[in-house]
């Protein structure tokens, strides 16, 4: 009797378990992340960020492309509030990037969550689960001429 009121037990553990193990898509609207979490004074205006298929000043230089992929704390968090702080994690990396190769700007930023690419000049993939929101780009590193 007590070995099938254990293994009940572990198996109804499993089964919340891989029930708490969500992956939800949200695309979710750049703009508002880019004004959530004090990010304009974060990320300042040193380096300028395209999404998508914006339009960019004259491109001077290609200097790479890289990749990010973030992961935050979304536990009793709004999905916005989850997905706004791990983007701006996400920018910030990109951002330190491209001062590393002498870039002013990060264009071609597409969303790339395993791998997908997914490009929008407006909104930007993010997944969150029980626990953990994240958010993973794609982009070019370039200098651009001043305007």
């Amino acid at each position: 009797m007590k070995k099938t009121v254990l293994i009940l037990l572990v198996l109804s553990l499993i089964a919340v378990s891989n029930a708490q193990a969500s992956d939800n898509k949200f695309m979710m609207p750049i703009a508002a992340a880019m004004a959530a979490n004090d990010a304009p004074t974060r990320l300042g205006d040193t380096v300028k960020f395209y999404f998508g298929n914006q339009p960019t000043p004259k491109v001077i230089k290609k200097l790479g492309s890289d990749t990010t992929s973030q992961k935050t704390n979304a536990f009793a968090k709004s999905n916005e509030k989850a997905c706004n702080w791990v983007f701006l994690s996400d920018m910030l990396s990109l951002q330190r990037r491209a001062k590393e190769l002498g870039a002013n700007a990060v264009v071609n930023i597409v969303s790339n969550y395993d791998h997908v690419e997914n490009s929008s000049e407006t909104e930007f993939e993010c997944h969150v689960g029980a626990i953990m929101a994240g958010v993973a780009f794609k982009a070019d590193f370039v200098t651009i001429a001043d305007q």
